[in-house]
């Protein structure tokens, strides 16, 4: 596997921090916020420099019920090819079901959701990662993901699961630290075990975030400093391998370029800890990787079973229906709140003159929209979808000037253009307003 060093994951509001910052060597990019033909100045400049840059995928969902979508892959392989990236990374997780599969409605998570570790799901993400690996021109690495809930009656562990995942399809392994961490709290498993039955070999590189405990539940926000433990779990996993590559994640919360220097020193002294450790004890050192078993993949049945079961959890998590038989209703609860504030944030994103139109009153009455009015066609289908909810069933108490400015925003960006701004049509439109009234 390619050495790739130190590394930071770049955002737009970091831009200029990465570039200044000594000592980076890669960078990683999400790879949906990425337009091939028009990507970023301060990305150029860094390729310029022979920073390697890696696009991280975040909607392929490999983990789901169906088959991976041509166009999102095709997309991942473009931007790939453009940016001259060693390799791609994506999720072990689901992030829609519903559809064809389970003639039920189609239903969006806008959130990385985990797989259940089972023989159905293993078989059904093996194929899946196999399908992503014939489309992409560079080796693929999945990541582990961060898990507030748990599947009951599981089969195997995170070690077992993706020890035989990369054992079947030779695929390599992005390894999330934080995740291991957000695990061990709200799982109960420990991380040392979870190292303990990696197929060390098959590592790609290693991630490493923030996040805070609340309540009980680890939240893997990735807009904390990143927590003793997790460091700690880096220099473990370093006493064992040395990864040929470790990045810094942070996504929001976003501190000083001397904050974030600081956080990349102090992974890199977690790694070299973690490297004196395994002087002399013959850590294992990354070596290639191939499938071994191609493995007999998973039929109509087997995908329809997963996609049922991850259907009724989606559901349950983002349209209000009942708790699927086996799960802890607190946790799902905690889930579900977590999906929509993350959905009201990046709906404000998206839609920047949502929250100024609304004021205090944009999150709530987000939050009372998502309760069961699960997101099916992407965030700015569900900021057109929300305002539309607000006109319609809103008392009007909020003043006559907020309804029609978020008259006026719905009706500029629901149509298939932008309503004209000529004196002469804006005119039309009020004339028509007037007579429709009468």
């Amino acid at each position: 596997m390619r050495r790739l060093g130190t590394g930071i994951g770049w955002r737009p509001e970091i831009a200029d921090a990465v570039e200044e910052m000594p000592g980076i060597e890669w960078v990683e990019a999400v790879s949906e916020n990425l337009c091939p033909g028009h990507l970023p100045d301060s990305l150029l400049r860094l390729r310029e420099r022979g920073v390697t840059v890696v696009p991280h995928g975040v909607s392929l969902g490999l983990g789901g019920a169906d088959r991976p979508d041509a166009g999102r892959l095709a997309a991942l392989a473009e931007r790939a090819e453009v940016l001259g990236s060693p390799l791609v990374t994506e999720h072990i997780a689901f992030v829609r079901a519903g559809g064809a599969l389970t003639a039920s409605p189609s239903l969006e998570a806008g959130h990385l959701l985990p797989v259940p570790r089972t023989r159905d799901a293993l078989d059904v993400l093996c194929e899946n990662v196999r399908v992503a690996q014939a489309a992409l021109p560079v080796p693929l690495a999945v990541e582990n993901i961060a898990a507030l809930v748990s599947w009951p009656d599981e089969e195997l562990t995170e070690g077992q699961f993706l020890y035989e995942l990369a054992d079947r399809t030779g695929v390599r392994l992005l390894i999330d630290v934080a995740n291991l961490h957000t695990n061990h709290v709200n799982r109960g498993e420990d991380p040392a075990e979870a190292l303990a039955g990696l197929p060390l070999e098959a590592i790609a590189y290693v991630h490493v975030a923030g996040g805070f405990e609340r309540d009980g539940v680890w939240h893997d926000s990735h807009a904390h400093p990143v927590a003793r433990p997790v460091l700690d779990i880096l220099t473990d996993l370093a006493s064992r391998v040395a990864p040929p590559g470790v990045l810094l994640e942070r996504d929001e919360n976003f501190p000083s370029g001397d904050e974030l220097r600081g956080e990349v020193e102090a992974i890199r002294v977690a790694v070299e800890k973690g490297r004196a450790a395994a002087t002399g004890t013959g850590a294992a050192a990354p070596t290639s990787r191939t499938g071994t078993d191609a493995g007999s993949g998973a039929d109509d049945a087997v995908r329809q079973r997963l996609g049922l079961a991850q259907a009724a959890l989606l559901s349950a998590l983002v349209a209000g229906t009942p708790v699927p038989e086996g799960f802890d209703r607190v946790r799902l609860g905690v889930q579900a709140r977590a999906l929509a504030g993350k959905r009201a944030d990046v709906v404000g994103k998206v839609a920047p003159e949502l929250p100024v139109i609304l004021g205090a009153r944009y999150r709530p009455a987000f939050l009372a929209y998502a309760q069961d009015r699960p997101m099916t066609g992407g965030y700015r289908r569900d900021a057109l979808d929300f305002v539309a909810h607000v006109l319609r069933t809103a008392p009007g108490d909020e003043g006559p000037g907020v309804r029609r400015e978020l008259r006026e925003w719905w009706l500029e960006r629901s149509g298939p253009v932008p309503r004209s701004a000529r004196p002469g049509a804006r005119l039309a439109r009020a004339t028509r307003r007037v007579l429709l009234r009468r």
